[in-house]
């Protein structure tokens, strides 16, 4: 993944891909569906994902920063193109020969500004949308992964494989963490 400077860093989709390969690749338990993983290691990638979707909530909001921008700079632009294109047009239609031609030319001018400046917010539209679209995916392939993990765990502890043994003590259970 990369981030919005360019630099690359390892995004959530990769952590909980590492996470399905790990549960993927640990021993499994004979003549069942279960597997024996460790724990602590397994937390730790989870809290690790965990701590990760804040920053790519704030990679979104950048993206929305970036966006309200883009479209702020192309209205500025399309406002001082009308702008010139009716200054053009009063410049056009003051001389008297020429009253009927500048104001066709003028139109034309505004027409064209204002077609430019159309085209320019949909193409911002069009890619802040594809943008907050791939977002969405990206997010949500990443919910999809850690609720499969969270239900091979559940699965996991159902079964038995997280169960205390008799000699262990209560205390040392800890819940895993809410995502």
């Amino acid at each position: 993944m990369t981030d919005i400077d360019g630099s690359k860093s390892v995004g959530s989709l990769d952590r909980i891909e590492e996470i399905i390969a790990y549960v993927e690749a640990a021993k499994a338990v004979p003549m069942s569906r279960s597997c024996k993983v460790d724990r602590a290691e397994l937390i730790a990638m989870l809290e690790e994902l965990q701590n990760d979707l804040p920053s790519d909530i704030r990679r979104a909001e950048a993206m929305l920063q970036e966006r309200d921008k883009i479209i702020e700079a192309g209205e500025r632009e399309a406002e001082r193109i009308i702008s010139e294109g009716e200054a053009e047009h009063a410049r056009l239609v003051s001389r008297h020969e020429v009253t009927v031609s500048a104001e066709h030319e003028g139109n034309r001018i505004i027409g064209e500004a204002r077609g430019e400046a159309q085209r320019l917010r949909d193409e911002v539209d069009e890619y802040v949308d594809t943008t907050l679209a791939n977002f969405e995916q990206f997010l949500h392939r990443a919910l999809s992964g850690v609720e499969r993990g969270r239900d091979k765990m559940h699965t996991l502890r159902e079964i038995g494989t997280f169960a205390p043994h008799q000699h262990d003590e209560i205390e040392d259970e800890r819940p895993l963490p809410q995502l």
